[in-house]
C-alpha cells in the first residue's frame, strides 16, 4: 500500500513526479499511526492511480521540519515539487476525514 522512502535522494524523486503523489509522515512508536494504519487501505482503495507513500518522521527530522510535519500521522500531497496540500494529525482521525482530504487531489 505505502512504499516505504528511505533516503533523502528517494524523498526528492518521489515528489517530483508529475502526477500528485501522497507522502505519510509516521512514526514506528506512534498510537495514531496505528489507528490510521486499520482504515488507510480501504480509503486509498477508493481512489484511482494513487502512488503512496511513507516516511519515519523520527529518522527524517530534517525533511519534517522543512516541511511543517508537527503531529503525526500527517498526509502531504506533493506534485512538481511543490506541496499542494498537508492534512495534519489533529484532522487525520477518521476515514471520512481522510477521504474528503484525498478527494481535492485524487479521483474516486
Amino acid at each position: 500500500m505505502f512504499e516505504n522512502i528511505l533516503s533523502e535522494d528517494q524523498y526528492k524523486s518521489v515528489i517530483s513526479q508529475e502526477q500528485p503523489v501522497l507522502v505519510k509522515f509516521y512514526a514506528e512508536w506512534c498510537p495514531d499511526c496505528k489507528r490510521m494504519d486499520m482504515f488507510i487501505g480501504e480509503v486509498l482503495s477508493g481512489f484511482q492511480d494513487i502512488s503512496s507513500y511513507s516516511i519515519d518522521k523520527d529518522q527524517f527530522e530534517e525533511l519534517a521540519n522543512k516541511e511543517d510535519v508537527m503531529g503525526i500521522p500527517s498526509l502531504l500531497v506533493f506534485q512538481n515539487n511543490r506541496k499542494l496540500g498537508h492534512l495534519h494529525s489533529a484532522n487525520a482521525k477518521t476515514p471520512d476525514q481522510v477521504s474528503e482530504f484525498l478527494g481535492q487531489f485524487f479521483k474516486n
